[in-house]
């Protein structure tokens, strides 16, 4: 009989799809794959022939042991990361195209985020939005809510209790906002963030016997710059000296005016990065999203600081903002992760971002090309359109380590965390823009399987939706999908 902690363990047998490095991936048609008790990898054989299944569960002391086997037209890839979204902002998904930032946020943004003083509403609305989420696909979110400290304990609390690993911050804003909108003082909105820092860890502590981090945990939250005074920031840099790991999330150069408006506003610094910088707010654990007009400095800055950028595609199209040079920052060797950016944004889930990501990487190559110092057969990235490997790495390791989650999730390695989708791409999916499989297949060999593997997550990257999201794990737990709702 197998031992208890084998007992309680899930077994898959099938395609598994895991990103190794920007360039490289590892698409495995026979792949056994075992999760123990806690939700983390046990082991994995990424190629077994169906007549050695069980000597190589006996192997490995796996006698008897139920085995999940995966469909033809089934694979199994890391759950996706998203560095950088608003949840308040889900109802405006879709609405204000026809603004850029500044605008955008007077209008539309922040007097939707004002509703969320009503804590029935905040309720309401944050269970429909992190179900979403979820179901599409997101196992890792970095949320921020709305300056209101009780409607951002129940936006962490829906989170809790749905399974999802995620941040969530309290947006610090007591300037530039409307009378309706915006912090009575950098007291009042120190005292709330740390409230909701204490809230927060209490919601899931780590056993003493575990390694890993909480599911849910707080994260620095200052909108940005403009939004936030002198001493707001100077005492929020104070907060984070004192608690070198706890994360910071903001916004950065993804806009001309909020260039333009930020150098007004802060004349000692000498850029943007350097407002966040003075302020001891840029380190290895800060998420700075869009980053669409960097100066060289500023990258340089980035990248001395090890702090990564959320590449916010859809959001920079959609509000005209522009095309972040994220094949340079690559380049550069800063770390990059990819974000919805809801309701910038208009879609929620990260595979539109991937769709968007790959779009502006291909602008940008178009842009070079009418340069004449421009040589093509430049190594690198910038430039030049990103492989599927690279939009794979960007939406799951990419973004592990944009969020200091490299060592936990992001891939498939014994011991880290088995955060995963279970994706489907068989006509019995539904999604008609998906040319799927039947049942008639003819058999391929091994190497004709690894080629049609390929094609499946080209095809699910480009054409999937939540559709084809059947199950989605975190931590080892099945908590949203396709397959869950029904």
């Amino acid at each position: 009989m197998p031992s208890s902690s084998t007992a309680n363990s899930s077994i898959f047998y099938g395609a598994v799809i895991n990103p190794t490095s920007l360039t490289t991936y590892s698409a495995s048609p026979r792949c056994l794959l075992a999760i123990d008790a806690t939700g983390n990898i046990d082991w994995l054989e990424e190629d077994v022939e169906p007549h050695a299944l069980q000597d190589t569960l006996a192997s490995r002391g796996y006698i008897d042991a139920q085995v999940i086997p995966l469909k033809d037209g089934e694979f199994i890839i890391p759950g996706f990361i998203d560095t950088h979204t608003h949840a308040p902002q889900v109802p405006n998904m879709g609405t204000g195209g026809q603004y850029e930032l500044l605008d955008w946020l007077k209008y539309v943004t922040f007097p939707t985020e004002s509703k969320f003083e009503d804590i029935s509403f905040a309720q309401k609305t944050y269970k429909s939005v992190v179900r979403r989420v979820i179901d599409s696909g997101t196992t890792t979110c970095c949320y921020y809510g709305t300056l209101h400290l009780e409607a951002t304990k129940v936006l962490a609390d829906v989170v809790s209790s749905y399974g999802q690993r995620a941040f969530v911050g309290k947006c610090n804003m007591n300037r530039e906002s409307p009378p309706h909108y915006i912090e009575p003082s950098s007291d009042t909105s120190i005292s709330d963030t740390r409230q909701l820092i204490s809230y927060i860890r209490n919601l899931s502590k780590p056993t003493l016997t575990s390694k890993q981090e909480p599911l849910v945990q707080p994260i620095l939250t200052p909108r940005f710059a403009i939004s936030c005074t002198d001493d707001l920031l100077s005492s929020l840099g104070e907060l984070a000296a004192s608690e070198p790991n706890l994360r910071i999330q903001t916004h950065i150069s993804e806009n001309k005016s909020e260039i333009s408006f930020t150098g007004s506003l802060f004349p000692a610094a000498s850029h943007y990065a350097g407002v966040y910088d003075m302020f001891g707010l840029l380190r290895s654990n800060t998420i700075l999203a869009h980053a669409v007009h960097l100066t060289q400095e500023e990258i340089s800055l980035i990248k001395e600081k090890n702090a990564g950028i959320s590449h916010c595609p859809t959001s920079n199209f959609n509000l005209n903002s522009g095309i972040a040079p994220i094949g340079l920052y690559l380049d550069k060797g800063i770390k990059v992760g990819l974000g919805t950016d809801v309701s910038g944004g208009f879609q929620i889930s990260i595979l539109n971002t991937i769709q968007n990501a790959c779009i502006a990487a291909k602008v940008c190559a178009l842009q070079a090309q009418s340069d004449p110092k421009h040589d093509p057969s430049t190594p690198g990235f910038a430039n030049k359109p990103l492989p599927i490997a690279t939009l794979l790495y960007l939406a799951t390791m990419g973004g592990a380590a944009v969020c200091g989650l490299q060592n936990q999730i992001g891939s498939f390695a014994p011991g880290k965390s088995f955060d995963a989708l279970l994706v489907n791409i068989r006509e019995e999916s539904g999604n008609i823009g998906i040319w799927g499989l039947s049942e008639s297949e003819p058999f391929q060999d091994l190497d004709s399987q690894r080629k049609r593997l390929d094609n499946w997550l080209e095809k699910f990257l480009f054409c999937g939706d939540d559709r084809n999201i059947s199950r989605v794990y975190v931590q080892g737990n099945l908590m949203g999908g396709r397959s869950y709702r029904q």
